[in-house]
């Protein structure tokens, strides 16, 4: 009999976790072949290749993202295959099922709650032909013109009894991203999270993990992302786990992590500060910082403790922290959402996720939708529109400045720019993302994709379109972020530069002088001039750029003179470019 297990993931270089799970618990029993596709393919294609299979029993891993283009093509294989018994299990089916059973004729069996013993208890009865489901947790059948909902499967306990998806490795998951699990359920009751419709925690043993990690390093993923809902919820369970991860010291994976910031202690954020730069990636929930909206959604937040671990962990400057925000939550209208935002941005996370609240099936917040007003469209991902407390074109307008956050704020390009602009024109950081983006779709720049070197002269023309009385610095300042950020010696034509040849043509003269070599390279003083020039870039500046940005971004008599700047780029996640004032030796070398 053939089996195939399948599932639609956003993107080609995710790996799906859960048919894995069901393919390793029901091992012996058949032959199963797992088929993952995108759902950026066509249709059509995908239910040709599933087809072409000749497949005796498909089940399909279904989540908001897919649960529509998987429908379909559940349709066309029973249309051209009717033998075909189909069965769908994960999120999107798990709490209405009888509804989608009556109208999705072509659906056969669909498995709700944790799968792997239900599945290979539904796989025996369909081989066997026995044709009587009765017994069998967590399914919902068909029989006859009748459709049959059983009770409930138990949760597993002793997790361990499911044999590790990641056995079989060679090359198929190399330069991947990787979901692991060490841990189900959350020991929080977040109401806009389906985590909530479990009670508890449990873990696999270390040893399961352990060996499931060495598995993952020597099959050279690019990432494996725990999606434990709060890694930290143990917190010697978690330490071992990095610490077993820090000790392997592997060579460019990262691993991202779900954590509750205020549950990270003294004694661990200590442990954190001896993390290799990028071994590690936190993503830390904070959602709001409303009291009342908190209160409202069962989130507990010690919010004083969660800004001193953030920014804790960032002077450190090895683990990126990815800070989300969930806009449309109860509560929070245009001006309490504008508060949470400058609360997180003023911590100066790497990455600020500015997301808005999907109503997923199963969730509290949907049980409770008209008490709060929620709109939205029941079909996938169930996105909140408007809510009684925020109207739809401030969550359009709060869409425009997430779309500018992505590209003014997260990948750090523009990081001295902004931070100037907003100190000195803005009373905040929401401000200044709510005035450029009026600006921004008033030219029509939403409309379009850009370049990063547009970006950079698109906030040009907004300075000078707002007649900022600095230009020239703001200017100055933008083109230090682009050389910073970008190893690329053709620096566009709309910064004003000066003695380019000459330090040009002086760069090797400069990296030979020991002096500079002792103070700012040193790793460098025995290494050919040639093996670090193309490391190196050096540039004159009109002003006293680093007096400035240690100055706090505020123009003081003191900048107002040349600075020649030696930069050093780095392969590092998080510091990427070093910059030092070589100005003095740069006058006394006598330069021509």
């Amino acid at each position: 009999m053939k089996i195939v297990l399948a599932t639609l993931n956003s993107k080609y270089i995710h790996a799906a976790l859960a048919i894995r799970y069901l393919k390793s618990y029901s091992k012996g029993i058949a032959d199963i072949e797992l088929m993952e596709f995108t759902i950026n393919q066509n249709i059509d294609y995908i239910a040709g290749e599933i087809y072409k299979k000749n497949p005796d029993i498909i089940g399909f891993s279904t989540y908001i993202w897919n649960r529509d283009e998987t429908l379909k093509i559940c349709e066309i294989i029973k249309l051209v295959r009717p033998e075909t018994k189909i069965i769908l299990g994960g999120p999107e089916v798990s709490f209405d099922g009888l509804d989608l059973m009556n109208n999705c004729w072509y659906v056969d069996f669909i498995i709700y709650g944790e799968g792997e013993i239900t599945f290979k208890e539904l796989l025996n009865s369909i081989i066997s032909e026995r044709e009587d489901y009765s017994t069998i947790e967590g399914i919902i059948y068909r029989k006859g013109d009748s459709i049959i909902e059983n009770p409930p499967r138990e949760l597993i306990n002793n997790l361990d009894i499911i044999p590790s998806p990641y056995k079989i490795i060679r090359d198929e998951f190399r330069d991947k991203i990787v979901y692991l699990e060490s841990s189900r359920g959350c020991p929080f009751n977040c109401q806009f999270c389906l985590s909530s419709t479990i009670k508890g925690v449990r873990f696999f043993s270390l040893d399961r993990v352990k060996e499931d990690l060495e598995r993952l390093i020597e099959a050279e993923v690019r990432q494996v992302k725990f999606v434990d809902r709060t890694f930290n919820a143990n917190k010697e369970y978690a330490m071992e786990i990095m610490d077993f991860i820090m000790k392997k010291n592997p060579h460019n994976i990262n691993f991202h992590f779900e954590v509750t910031a205020h549950l990270l202690d003294d004694d661990m954020l200590k442990f954190l500060k001896r993390a290799k730069e990028g071994l590690f990636q936190f993503e830390i929930g904070v959602q709001s910082t409303n009291e009342r909206t908190l209160n409202a959604i069962g989130r507990i937040t010690n919010l004083s403790r969660l800004k001193k671990v953030t920014k804790q962990i960032k002077s450190y400057k090895n683990i990126h922290q990815h800070l989300d925000l969930i806009a449309g939550l109860p509560y929070e209208d245009y001006d309490s959402f504008k508060k949470s935002f400058n609360d997180v941005y003023e911590l100066k996370p790497e990455k600020i996720q500015l997301g808005f609240l999907k109503l997923l099936k199963g969730s509290g917040l949907r049980k409770d939708r008209m008490q709060y007003g929620f709109k939205f469209l029941d079909s996938p991902p169930y996105e909140v529109l408007e809510t009684n407390y925020i109207k739809y074109e401030e969550m359009l307008k709060l869409k425009g400045i997430e779309d500018l956050v992505e590209k003014y704020y997260n990948e750090k390009y523009f990081e001295h720019s902004i931070e100037y602009i907003i100190n000195n024109y803005y009373k905040s950081p929401f401000d200044f993302y709510e005035d450029y983006l009026k600006y921004w779709e008033e030219n029509g720049f939403h409309k379009i994709l850009h370049s990063r070197n547009r970006l950079y002269e698109i906030l040009i023309q907004f300075c000078r379109h707002k007649k900022f009385s600095d230009l020239n610095i703001i200017i100055e300042i933008i083109k230090y972020d682009y050389i910073i950020n970008n190893k690329n010696f053709n620096i566009p034509k709309f910064f004003p530069r000066e003695e380019v040849e000459v330090i040009q043509k002086n760069k090797h003269k400069i990296l030979k002088d020991k002096n500079i070599l002792q103070e700012f390279l040193p790793k460098y003083i025995n290494s050919p001039t040639k093996r670090i020039i193309n490391k190196i870039h050096i540039e004159k500046f009109r002003i006293d750029i680093i007096c400035l940005i240690n100055n706090g971004y505020h123009v003081t008599t003191n900048i107002f003179k040349n600075s020649y700047i030696l930069f050093e780029y780095k392969e590092g996640v998080i510091n990427r470019c070093f910059s030092y004032d070589i100005s003095d030796y740069i006058k006394r070398s006598d330069l021509k």
